[in-house]
């Protein structure tokens, strides 16, 4: 697995994006991020990756049923700043990262494959 710069992710980069998104995942689960007009218990994180230096996270998020994805990556984006604060009683880090959020798209290009195989075999 690598990423956009080609080099390979390594495991330190691999094991705090797991961490943070178990984290958050709590967070979301319990509302402990306090955002405002959102229940962020309908939000599954999916995938946290992690830059090289370990100061950005991108965090895949998707609510519940798919919907109003847009609406909700909108707010996260602009309270992330709540859910950092958060975070940063939840884990222990030299330097906490900045956190991205990113719409998961996995599931709607594994359903086009599916789709596609589909057609392929018909």
């Amino acid at each position: 697995m690598a990423d956009r710069i080609g080099k390979p992710v390594s495991q330190r980069q691999l094991r705090v994006g797991e961490m943070i998104r178990q984290s958050l995942g709590m967070i979301f689960a319990r509302n402990e991020a306090k955002v405002p007009n959102l229940e962020t218990n309908t939000i599954t994180v999916t995938e946290v990756k992690m830059s090289q230096d370990l100061k950005i996270a991108k965090a895949y998020v998707l609510p519940l049923g798919g919907k109003d994805t847009e609406l909700v990556i909108k707010k996260l984006k602009e309270y992330s700043f709540l859910i950092r604060k958060a975070l940063s009683k939840k884990i222990i880090m030299k330097y906490l990262p900045k956190i991205l959020f990113a719409k998961d798209e996995s599931f709607e290009y594994a359903e086009k494959i599916e789709n596609l195989i589909k057609q392929t075999n018909k």
